[in-house]
């Protein structure tokens, strides 16, 4: 896969970044969450250079950095002690290298990287503060993303095989890092959002992470706080509800194409769902103070590898409905993946459009098939699990937004 050259400056950015953020944790240290960004873009910075003029340059670089690297540790510059760091000599190599860039006509990547490192120098405070407050389960599932996306991912062949000829392994597995990086930033945004306890983030982030743990987590909480059933139904009905602006985010980014038949089906629905829960916010009182966000952020591998045999089966159950059993098929499949999640039936519709094999129109149809589905999971699982006024609540909202959606799975155009 080749690059251009400013999507080789964000990805080397992004690489410095992933490893001076581990080696925040390590004591004694002369580079790290700011310096390692810098020394990675300047390798890119030197090998663009060294295309036009020579390897020399890279050389050149590489005893600079080693010979910074020596006095750092011979002066001990270390994360402990109280001398400035190397964040300004490495920037000071940088913006020469950028004076090259330009001189070599590279104009547009050497204003990207300046503007980089120009951010990067001035949020050295919040940056600090950032990479300090994370745990060591956050660590994991940063180092866990980074697994899955930059050494598993490119590893995977690009071709298509099997029946029907839809397995892609790394497609497949591409669409496992969607999953997993949209969770895991959900996540991190609950952490930055800890102190402001309330029904509005629990239901935003929840929609986002998980609305079916959401549902569990709440429905269960209502069965121990009876006087909490309103406003947890409330928690669920606005995490089923960013459940869609979830599923467009997935189609914009896997299959942008469709998105003007998609969006105005599922927009309907989803503001026929948002007026519910606005109705019912307004309602509620307040939500406690308990947690919004899981204990350990949503990026384990087995969860991960799991999520990708239920998206390559539901991949080919769709390619397998459509290809014997027609457009019903198509739609049992979706009901049946839809009843526990809502991503696989999501971006296997998206990939089959991609590829020719479903129209937009019968793509959104599927798409709203499962996510009918898995309101009635969601409500089943409240009936099981949660108050017997939460089950009130919820089905009477959910009973409505299912109405919404079979009128327009019906009627639509």
């Amino acid at each position: 896969m080749e690059l251009t050259p400013i999507f080789k400056l964000l990805v080397a950015l992004g690489l410095g970044f992933l490893v001076g953020l581990q080696r925040e944790w390590v004591k004694n240290r002369i580079a790290g969450i700011r310096t390692f960004p810098l020394i990675t873009v300047m390798g890119v910075v030197c090998g663009m250079l060294a295309e036009r003029h020579g390897g020399w340059i890279l050389a050149a670089a590489l005893v600079a950095l080693a010979a910074f690297a020596l006095l750092g540790k011979a002066l001990g510059v270390t994360s402990e002690a109280a001398g400035p760091g190397m964040t300004t000599e490495v920037a000071s190599l940088v913006m020469f290298l950028c004076g090259a860039l330009l001189a070599a006509d590279f104009v547009s990547e050497a204003v990207v990287t300046a503007g980089c490192l120009a951010v990067l120098l001035h949020w050295k405070e919040p940056l600090h503060s950032f990479a300090q407050g994370m745990g060591r389960e956050d660590l994991r599932a940063v180092i866990q993303l980074a697994l899955l996306g930059l050494v598993i991912l490119p590893a995977l062949p690009d071709r298509d095989f099997g029946p029907y000829k839809v397995i892609n392994p790394r497609d497949i597995w591409l669409m496992v890092v969607l999953i997993v990086g949209i969770s895991l930033a959900a996540y991190a945004a609950g952490r930055v959002f800890s102190a402001r306890r309330g029904l509005l983030i629990a239901g935003l982030l929840g929609g986002l992470i998980s609305s079916t743990a959401t549902t569990v987590s709440f429905a269960r909480r209502s069965r121990v706080a009876p006087a909490t059933a309103r406003q947890t139904a409330v928690v669920v009905l606005i995490a089923s509800t960013v459940v869609f602006l979830r599923v467009l985010i997935e189609l914009a980014l896997v299959a942008p194409t469709v998105l003007a038949v998609v969006a105005p089906p599922l927009g309907v629905m989803m503001s026929g769902m948002a007026a519910l829960a606005w109705f019912a916010f307004r309602r509620a009182g307040a939500l406690d103070e308990s947690p919004i966000t899981p204990e350990a952020p949503p990026s384990e591998l087995k969860g991960a590898i799991g999520f990708g045999l239920l998206y390559l089966l539901v991949l080919l159950g769709v390619a397998a409905a459509k290809e014997h059993f027609g457009q019903g098929g198509l739609y049992v499949v979706a009901a049946l993946s839809g009843l526990t999640d809502m991503d696989a039936i999501t971006l296997s519709s998206a990939q089959l459009v991609n590829a020719g094999q479903l129209s937009p129109w019968t793509c959104w149809r599927v798409v709203m098939v499962g996510a009918l589905a898995n309101l009635a999971f969601k409500f089943g699982l409240v009936a099981l699990l949660g108050d017997a006024r939460m089950r009130k609540w919820v089905g009477i909202t959910f009973g409505l937004a299912a109405a919404i959606g079979s009128a327009l799975v019906a009627w639509w155009p």
